[in-house]
């Protein structure tokens, strides 16, 4: 797998500081140490075939739904196709483990992205594009729900509705 190189700042990662390594965590290529969070990756990887790109961020409107250890509900019907509805909340594992991946698999059934209670944000697709637009949607959705939740209580998208969008 291509993986970001361990701290160094997103902005001034260079294609050549991206790191290959086999999901062992053996380095194939790259002058850096992986992310720390490789494992979560390669657990990912391994139990969804389907998966060829996750995304990994810590963006602070869906990390504060993780870490108030909520799921951000199903509030925008546009949420069903990119996301498969709601976003769920994997348990806590500690960053660095393959726990972490492991739990994040247990809520990706049917879904697209999920949180890490007390952690960030998950997002899987075939294609790196669609891992990214999956997670530029759910800071999306969780901006909204907080905007909107800081308005009153919330109506969410009802469970009969959702089906009927995802029959479409």
């Amino acid at each position: 797998m291509v993986i970001t190189p361990s701290s160094i700042p997103y902005e001034t990662i260079r294609p050549e500081d991206m790191m290959v390594i086999k999901l062992d965590g053996t380095v194939l290529e790259g002058h850096h140490r992986p992310s720390s969070e490789w494992r979560m990756h390669a657990v990912i990887y391994q139990r969804k075939p389907e998966v060829n790109a996750v995304i990994h961020t810590h963006s602070p409107y869906a990390t504060a739904f993780a870490v108030n250890n909520q799921k951000i509900p199903a509030i925008l019907i546009e949420m069903v196709p990119f996301l498969g509805g709601d976003v769920p909340l994997a348990a806590f594992a500690l960053p660095g483990t393959e726990e972490v991946g492991l739990e994040a698999v247990q809520v990706l059934k049917e879904r697209t992205g999920c949180l890490l209670a007390n952690h960030g944000v998950l997002a899987v697709g075939d294609t790196l594009r669609r891992a990214h637009l999956r997670a530029v949607y759910i800071e999306d959705a969780a901006k909204i729900c907080s905007l909107a939740l800081s308005n009153g209580e919330i109506t969410t998208i009802s469970e009969e509705q959702i089906a009927k969008m995802k029959k479409r």
